[in-house]
């Protein structure tokens, strides 16, 4: 197939993460007409991507009545891994291609949640602050050797895989909660499969790093906590919306559990422009830690996104499969080649 002449591409979150120049020119050969806008509405979205044969986005929402109204689109790539955003089911429902790139920010999120990590068990925070009381604590209750602790992971991806191995290099005991753990991949890991209430009950640092589905919605709220040591920590790098903020922070005020390493919200738009309100109660706890979304950062992941989120709409609008469509069984809309099957039988791109 034919590329498609001067298609329409609109880049979303354009005020918060601008088009770069790598992004620029790898669509560049598509000869496109570009509309860069935020997105920070369903009104402003539609407007805008009504005509659009191609959709790229980083942080919005592109909901069910949005998509429905989509006339033209051929794909909406993710410039990132999680997909809960972006309703896949209706896109797929209409023929819609929608891409993301695994793997993107493994290294990264992993780093980050041991930081948060390493950040509690020393307690640096509060050290920090002492510090420049000119003070030193003589308390050392919450102190322990790491080799002493247990890691409770929920999540056995990817990012919950690195994660693990960088526990196990400071002697953690380490148990895995995914409905999809193998005994062979627990075995390889080196790690201990466990179900959710024994991770909740064990774990002196609870992990969340699953992905943000119907059933993992809200998972960890207060009959949760009350299930894990009052001397827990809860850390989350995956989503915010897998807990009930106001029962965490009630859970925190309270003593139910004795810490909280947080850099993803549901109640706390971060990715907003002009910036977001701190008025909800996890911000007046001395017993958080609070960083902005940011596990994912880096230079390199940022440029492996840009590259493979324009890399699959070149694709697309070339004729081409991408490399990592998300629902494998979309039927494109418009004349598309078939997938070849892979010596399994299963279709590839």
């Amino acid at each position: 197939m034919t590329a498609l002449q001067q298609p329409l591409i609109v880049r979303l979150n354009a005020r918060t993460m601008p088009l770069g120049q790598e992004e620029r020119q790898l669509l560049a050969q598509l000869k496109p007409r570009m509309v860069e806008i935020e997105g920070a509405t369903d009104e402003e979205i539609l407007a805008a991507c009504r005509g659009a044969d191609a959709i790229m986005i980083i942080s919005a929402y592109l909901r069910t009545a949005v998509i429905h109204e989509l006339a033209h689109c051929r794909i909406i790539s993710r410039l990132g891994t999680g997909v809960d955003k972006i309703d896949v089911a209706e896109a797929t429902r209409k023929g819609i291609i929608v891409t993301n790139i695994p793997g993107a920010f493994t290294e990264e999120v992993a780093d980050h949640t041991l930081a948060l990590l390493l950040a509690v068990a020393r307690h640096v925070k509060s050290l920090d602050h002492e510090m420049r009381r000119g003070r030193q604590p003589r308390d050392i209750t919450h102190f322990h050797r790491l080799s002493t602790q247990t890691a409770g992971i929920i999540g056995f991806g990817l990012i919950g895989r690195a994660v693990a191995r960088r526990c196990r290099a400071f002697g953690m005991r380490v148990l895995a909660c995914d409905p999809a753990l193998t005994p062979e991949l627990a075995a390889r890991e080196a790690v201990t499969p466990a179900d959710l209430d024994t991770v909740l009950a064990e774990a002196d640092y609870l992990c969340l790093l699953c992905p943000l589905l119907p059933a993992t919605r809200g998972m960890l709220a207060m009959p949760q906590f009350r299930k894990m040591k009052r001397t827990a920590v809860l850390i989350n790098t995956a989503r915010g919306e897998l807990v009930n903020e106001d029962d965490l922070a009630t859970a925190l005020k309270e003593a139910v559990i004795r810490y909280a390493a947080l850099d993803v919200f549901g109640a706390v738009n971060v990715f907003a422009a002009d910036g977001f309100p701190t008025a909800h109660p996890l911000f007046k706890l001395d017993n958080v830690l609070l960083s902005p979304h940011m596990a994912a950062a880096s230079q390199e992941a940022l440029s492996d996104c840009r590259r493979r989120g324009a890399n699959a709409v070149v694709d697309v609008l070339s004729g081409r499969w991408p490399a990592c469509a998300v629902d494998p069984t979309v039927t494109p809309w418009f004349p598309f080649p078939a997938r070849e099957p892979d010596r399994t039988g299963r279709s590839i791109g």
